[in-house]
């Protein structure tokens, strides 16, 4: 396939220096590149499982190898730290293989139907699965390796072609994850990787006749693309944004809670889209928390994302960082208070760099508690009862995650069965990404559909119901035509007979119901 687009480059968001250049495509590249794949996969999906599974097993060696080699592409792609890089989409990209690959023949397994209705004992049913044919991916900036990695992962086992777009400011990590999959021994054309502008990528994808459509950014994005996808019926899964919500009681370990909203709210910078953005704290124990929280803020070390001694990197591109400061000008403008600040060098401020906050003060008008702020910013809330938190966490137009932090187990499961999200964890938050058993999506303006887990595989896949006869023999069903009086009679001898909730009525309609029986041996 031919590309007449020219070059992207990509840099590192830290020290601004390229770290590559890379063929940019268009969308008759991209619609080449999904007929190919469609020619491929048609053989792919008709292979057992465990020669799939084998071309996996290739791959998932070849990252085992390449492990830190990986986190350092995506750590001067990001600007996120090497330990991010491992620990968020290394680690949880080789525990994903592991568990699909394991579990796939039981996600795909044909399953039987348990008969509705005992007058139907001669239709047995079962479920089947069949791929989609070719799923497109668009990845985002964020978590540029993990989020498409189970995607590919999923949609191949599952018997599908793979079209793979990741962002403009991950070029490289796009690069890394197609000779990994170059290194599975898949069909030619099956799995391609495909580089185009962002605002190009999903009219490309849908035009180009993508079977279903992966998306994971931005809310407004995603509504775009649905709208478009809507004119072919092309089924999407959106995972968008959030301004997720962490409720911590009266009797939550404080010390547990202040060191789990730090690592939710500021790891990656704070541009996690599940990341703890809104922070309710029982009155009594707010002042203790908000110390505690503080204190651990002002300790982080914002600086070079390749040294292992940094906790912080720096944002991603310098369009999130003029983005982030603009909503905490326009929170402070409405009366905020910053409570806690990491310290930051002068220097690394003229970049991409910025520091940890914690906002106090806060009203429901402000960006850190209305929208979406993608980045390390956190605000903590007093709340007086239980009642009255659930009420402010779900008071929101997201709902990817959010967690509840107790000692008393009971009192944070009645919590948790309470929040509107997708994903709720107790005395932790953000990790359930990294379960790849825990299916992963979320409510309202955080998208649809679910990625991960059984249910996520199951995306993959179309449902497929074959319903048997167990009575070949039998000339018609009893319902067939010719009609008459007797068959209209018998009808309603059957819905007596199930239904009357009168065993005597029931029995008193069973000689008109047998009489219908014969009429599968009537020519």
């Amino acid at each position: 396939m031919a590309t007449d687009k020219g070059f992207s480059e990509a840099r590192n968001p830290a020290t601004g220096k390229s770290i590559g250049t890379f063929p940019l495509h268009d969308a008759a590249f991209v619609r080449e590149a999904i007929l190919r794949s469609r020619a491929a996969q048609a053989k792919w999906a008709a292979l057992p499982l465990s020669r799939r599974r084998a071309a996996i097993d290739r791959m998932h060696r070849a990252l085992y190898e390449r492990s830190d080699e990986i986190a350092s592409i995506i750590s001067a792609s990001s600007g996120k730290t090497l330990t991010d890089a491992l620990a968020t989409e290394v680690l949880p990209a080789l525990m994903s293989v592991r568990y699909y690959r394991s579990h796939a023949r039981a996600f795909l397994r044909p399953r039987r139907l348990r008969g509705g209705n005992p007058l139907m004992f001669n239709k047995p049913s079962r479920i089947t699965h069949r791929p989609y044919g070719v799923v497109g991916i668009i990845s985002p900036w964020n978590y540029p390796f993990a989020i498409p990695f189970s995607e590919i992962v999923m949609g191949l086992l599952a018997g599908n072609g793979v079209i793979l777009k990741v962002a403009g400011d991950s070029l490289a990590v796009g690069a890394a994850i197609n000779e990994l999959f170059a290194v599975a021994g898949l069909p030619s054309g099956l799995f391609a990787y495909v580089n185009l502008p962002g605002k190009e990528a999903g009219e490309a994808f849908l035009s180009g006749g993508i079977d279903k459509l992966f998306f994971t950014g931005s809310t407004e994005v995603g509504k775009v693309l649905m709208e478009r996808a809507a004119r072919s019926l092309t089924p999407v899964v959106l995972e968008l944004g959030g301004n997720d919500a962490a409720v911590i009681c009266k009797r939550a370990d404080l010390d547990r809670a202040a060191w789990g909203v730090l690592w939710a709210g500021f790891a990656n910078a704070g541009q996690s889209c599940a990341g703890i953005q809104r922070v309710y704290v029982q009155r009594s124990v707010y002042e203790p928390f908000l110390d505690r929280l503080s204190a651990a803020v002002k300790a982080l070390r914002v600086g070079d994302p390749g040294s292992p001694d940094s906790d912080l990197g720096c944002m991603a591109n310098h369009r999130q960082k003029e983005t982030v400061e603009a909503q905490v000008r326009r929170c402070l403008d409405l009366g905020a208070r910053i409570a806690a600040r990491s310290p930051l060098d002068p220097e690394l401020a003229m970049g991409n760099f910025v520091p940890a906050i914690v906002l106090t003060n806060v009203t429901e008008e402000m960006p850190v508690v209305s929208e979406e702020i993608f980045g390390p910013v956190v605000a903590v809330i007093p709340f007086d009862g239980n009642d009255e938190a659930v009420a402010l966490a779900n008071k929101s137009a997201y709902g990817l995650t959010a967690s509840v932090w107790s000692r008393d187990r009971g009192e944070a499961r009645a919590i948790a069965n309470r929040l509107e999200a997708g994903a709720v964890m107790i005395n932790d938050h953000l990790m359930s990404h990294g379960l790849a058993e825990t299916p992963w999506g979320g409510f309202g303006d955080s998208g649809i559909g679910r990625s991960h887990g059984e249910i996520g595989f199951m995306e993959m896949v179309q449902p497929v119901v074959i319903v048997d006869e167990t009575m070949p023999f039998a000339r018609k069903n009893i319902w067939w035509h010719p009609y008459s009086s007797r068959v209209r009679d018998g009808m309603r001898a059957i819905i007596q007979f199930l239904y009357s909730g009168n065993p005597f009525r029931s029995l008193a309609a069973l000689p008109r119901l047998l009489s219908l029986f014969f009429r599968y041996w009537e020519r």
